[in-house]
């Protein structure tokens, strides 16, 4: 496959430094870095108090605090990165995830999309055209909750983009192979509870293979399974090109 940037430009279509995918640009406005690994010490078991993050509440509140504390707007981060913040729900620790591959070889640490922690409310924009691959409410704790899957035609044949946490009104009037603009607004972050029941934010992600899946697509995998994935996985940030990822 050409790079995944050449692929993109060839079709003039860049992403949020030009206002794609978020009413954000990244080349101009200020944004915040969040770091959810063990090396956030935040997250150690001997701070105090200590942070619940099984209460999404409390833990929307130490995002957005962390935002508001740096005078931004928007929090970035996470691809390829081994989080330690997935033991807040037993979703994570499954051993067969969706997929077509072996079972996971451990709980799943490795996140394989670019987090944008945003308000509930704030449009997706299309990155490029396309059509809507699948979509469904995938529904439990912890979980994408409302998901969109879209899907576009390149020179190499097809890209896949994800939008997890979203808004239950953003499956309103879909459906298959249903043509999207790029630019188009098609979704919005979604709040908690309804989003998965994380704090507001979009999971962004790119497949190369949908692996037969619709409406879902692992957006963290395993140690164990982290080459693979990331192969099919690239890494968005090829085309977002926000400084410091």
């Amino acid at each position: 496959m050409r790079p995944l940037r050449q692929i993109f430009a060839s079709q003039d279509a860049l992403l949020c430094g030009k206002d794609m995918l978020l009413p954000f640009n990244f080349q101009k406005d200020p944004y915040l870095i969040l770091d959810f690994s063990a090396n956030n010490p935040d997250l150690s078991p001997e701070r105090r108090p200590a942070l619940d993050l099984t209460d999404t509440a409390h833990f929307t509140d130490y995002v957005f605090g962390k935002l508001r504390h740096a005078g931004v707007t928007v929090g970035v981060g996470g691809y390829n990165e081994h989080r330690a913040i997935y033991h807040r729900s037993a979703h994570f620790g499954e051993a067969d995830p969706p997929g077509d591959g072996p079972p996971c070889d451990g709980p799943r640490q490795i996140h394989l999309g670019i987090d944008f922690w945003m308000a509930a409310g704030t449009p997706v924009l299309a990155p490029l055209d396309g059509v809507v691959h699948s979509f469904q409410d995938n529904n439990r704790f912890g979980d994408y909750g409302p998901t969109i899957i879209l899907e576009h035609e390149t020179e190499t044949g097809p890209l896949y983009s994800l939008y997890g946490h979203l808004s239950r009104t953003s499956l309103n009037g879909l459906y298959e192979r249903m043509p999207v603009k790029a630019g188009e607004q098609f979704a919005e972050i979604g709040p908690y509870p309804e989003n998965g029941d994380w704090p507001p934010h979009l999971h962004f992600q790119l497949m190369t293979d949908m692996l037969g899946l619709r409406g879902d697509f692992p957006g963290v995998c395993s140690l164990a399974e982290r080459a693979r994935f990331l192969k099919l996985c690239p890494d968005p940030n090829v085309l977002l090109q926000i400084a410091g990822l």
